[in-house]
């Protein structure tokens, strides 16, 4: 893998990869993607036809740096996230830096439409918080048992309030936050104004059909960003978009 900006190099090592990748920001809150050329995020329902090896070294590097992983309920019932999220080499860096083994996974779900005997929730290795709009009763707490903290926010554009997570999230330490999508949850975050980078991975491909976009779901809206960083390997691109900050904004 070769870096193209900010500055030029011929081939690059997980360690040049972490530092790029990294924020000395927190509160910091990025989505990761992998789309086509012609902005689709799936082809035949699912995003792994659009990635490549690189793509998921790039992949488990982000989730290395985070405090949480974030994810819709649509995207863990159609990429399935049972069992351990990360290679033991990883859990090795993060202990070497200081940090938690694994993060904690969180979910999105609107409508509480996932079963407590999912194995997204029997096999996690780690904490997983369970975010969703709809009145949460006692015997669902207890349902889900107590390695799933379920947690109830407010109903916003069709879907759980992005700055009500964010708040939460940050409240408990989790000042990194990984989001995996779906393009939904995207959307959703996107239109709130809490998105600080987007990282996405270009594939050398045309999709066309109906597949959804990376950002599928809420109003309109329009933000600046500034690349901060662009990889490339076999022809995809890989790139590190961030927040374009006003005059006198922190930067991350």
């Amino acid at each position: 893998m070769r870096a193209l900006l900010p500055h030029p190099a011929d081939q690059v090592d997980d360690r040049f990869l972490l530092q790029s990748y990294s924020s000395g920001q927190r509160l910091f809150v990025r989505f990761n993607f992998v789309s086509s050329i012609d902005g689709s995020a799936q082809v035949n329902g699912l995003s792994k036809g659009l990635g490549s090896p690189a793509d998921g070294r790039i992949f488990a590097l982000l989730r290395r740096l985070a405090s949480v992983i974030l994810v819709g309920a649509g995207t863990v019932r159609a990429e399935g996230y049972e069992g351990q999220l990360l290679a033991d080499e990883d859990i090795s860096w993060r202990v070497e830096q200081g940090m938690a083994p694994q993060p904690v996974l969180a979910l999105i779900s609107r409508g509480l439409n996932l079963e407590p005997n999912d194995p997204v929730f029997v096999q996690s290795p780690v904490p997983v918080l369970l975010f969703t709009s709809v009145r949460v009763t006692s015997e669902q707490r207890q349902a889900f048992g107590p390695n799933t903290t379920l947690v109830q926010v407010s109903e916003t554009d069709g879907g759980c309030d992005p700055q009500e997570i964010i708040a939460y999230l940050q409240a408990q330490g989790h000042g990194f936050i990984h989001a995996e999508g779906g393009p939904h949850i995207f959307g959703q975050f996107a239109a709130a104004g809490v998105v600080d980078s987007a990282c996405i991975s270009y594939s050398p491909a045309v999709v066309a059909g109906d597949g959804m976009r990376i950002a599928a779901h809420g109003p309109q809206t329009f933000q600046s960003f500034d690349l901060h960083a662009l990889f490339e390997e076999d022809s995809m691109l890989f790139c590190d978009y961030r927040l374009k900050k006003s005059a006198g904004s922190p930067q991350g």
